[in-house]
């Protein structure tokens, strides 16, 4: 009998050890994180920069954001609008993920949007700003610590009128997305366009262009030509004779991404941007310092948005305690006390920033660091055109 007695007792023993060991699993909380962007072929510099950006923000928080162990699901979307709807479909379906975050190119995100949100899962884009998504099409499950599209070409038309610029000739590659830029240039810019040119997407000599400017002699040249197009287009302004007589404005054109490229050629040519390692905050100081440390290049605004996107995360859940719970989860990313890189945020109605923005200059600093500097500030605290459109 007492065999049988300490038999029975060694078995309930266990069956709590079990139940105990069961209960401990359920409350382990696990924060699931996909992080898409195109990381493979020219364009993945941009992707790396984001991606970077976002990991030193949850290394800093030792792997778990808000407390959270945290598991990052990485994608390559490889610029290919159909494999990222295909990848982040396995990422909600079979990962399980709580969060999907990046996206670095408008067609990708045109085409992953839908899907991400109709699904209920919480997106935060981290570069690609659309403005059907930003408008119309906007959902309460999408965030973004990047400005919308137009509002870096915005900024620059402001400043041209500001400058008293009479005459402008635009230049930016022949696709939809580009003329959609020039015409967010031309919605602030007060003055007359004197032409419009349009090189053929992946053109790398513009001697013709050049040609064509000095014989207009415009006020100002605005440039929207991102990549290795616009690394080309900036070493050819150089050689064209132009520099230094026809000021260059441009978006997206001459940044951190560049200026290891450029070099001098990069140097003292003006674009627009909502974030400078000089903003002179304490989170951002913190940030420009420990990246440089961590990945040994200087960052860019692809990795400060990467960056902001984690720590937005990180407070929210904070306020959370999980993740689980999507509607607080809503509400805690919009209320978090998140200090941005870039100094002034808060999210707009469509969920978009609302936010200061730069002109920002090339500048050597040493003989073989260029970085963008904010210069001036354009616009204060401002929303982006397509916020009334938003439905939430």
């Amino acid at each position: 009998m007492v065999r049988g007695a300490l038999s029975k007792c060694a078995g309930f023993l266990t069956g709590m050890i079990l139940m105990c060991h069961s209960v401990a699993a359920q409350e382990v909380k696990e924060l699931k994180v996909g992080f898409m962007a195109t990381l493979s072929g020219p364009a993945a510099v941009f992707g790396k920069h984001m991606h970077d950006g976002f990991m030193l923000a949850v290394n800093q928080s030792n792997g778990a954001l808000g407390g959270m162990a945290t598991k990052i699901f990485v994608v390559d979307d490889k610029l290919d609008p159909d494999l990222a709807v295909e990848e982040a479909t396995k990422l909600i379906n079979e990962y399980g993920i709580d969060v999907l975050v990046g996206v670095n190119f408008s067609r990708v995100m045109l085409a992953v949007h839908d899907p991400v949100v109709r699904s209920k899962t919480v997106f935060i884009g981290t570069h690609s700003g659309p403005a059907p998504i930003a408008g119309r099409n906007c959902s309460r499950y999408f965030f973004s610590t990047a400005p919308q599209d137009d509002q870096v070409h915005e900024t620059m038309g402001r400043y041209a009128s500001l400058k008293g610029y009479q005459r402008v000739v635009t230049i930016a590659p022949d696709y939809e997305a580009a003329r959609d830029s020039i015409a967010a240039f031309r919605r602030h810019f007060k003055g007359q366009i004197a032409r419009e040119i349009f090189p053929k997407l992946g053109q790398t000599g513009f001697s013709t262009e050049f040609d064509q400017i000095a014989e207009i002699d415009p006020d100002a040249i605005y440039a929207f030509m991102p990549g290795g197009m616009g690394i080309e287009l900036v070493r050819q302004f150089q050689t064209s004779g132009l520099k230094g007589i026809i000021p260059f404005l441009s978006s997206r054109t001459v940044n951190a991404v560049t200026l290891p490229h450029t070099m001098e050629t990069g140097e003292g040519l003006f674009s627009a941007s909502h974030w400078a390692p000089n903003l002179d905050n304490p989170a951002n100081k913190r940030f420009v310092r420990e990246f440089s440390r961590a990945y040994d290049y200087a960052p860019s605004v692809f990795a400060a948005q990467g960056y902001d996107a984690a720590k937005l995360i990180h407070y929210a859940l904070e306020l959370t305690g999980g993740a689980k719970d999507q509607e607080a989860l809503i509400s805690a990313i919009n209320a978090a006390p998140f200090e941005s890189v870039r100094g002034d945020f808060r999210f707009n109605s469509n969920q978009f920033p609302i936010q200061d923005f730069y002109l920002v200059e090339g500048v050597r600093r040493t003989s073989r660091l260029y970085e963008m500097e904010a210069i001036a500030r354009v616009f204060d605290d401002v929303g982006d055109a397509f916020s009334g459109s938003c439905r939430l």
